[in-house]
């Protein structure tokens, strides 16, 4: 079952940021889409749950050096 989560971070500032986001997420198993919004400040994750929990999805952000809000 796929789920729509956002996920607020801070230190993204930069389009190296948007690849390094966006691909560590891509790279766990169950992703649909990754849409990294600089200017709010989030990254909305279409994902299944089952393979990737939102846990997982936020410690591979975290893995790339940025800070996870909440």
């Amino acid at each position: 079952m796929m789920e729509k989560s956002i996920i607020r971070v801070d230190g993204m500032s930069c389009q190296h940021c948007v690849k390094a986001v966006s691909g560590a997420v891509n790279a766990l198993p169950g992703i649909e889409s990754v849409e990294v919004d600089l200017a709010a400040k989030t990254v909305a994750v279409a994902h299944d749950a089952a393979k990737s929990s939102l846990k997982t999805i936020k410690a591979a952000i975290e893995d790339q050096g940025y800070d996870v809000v909440g």
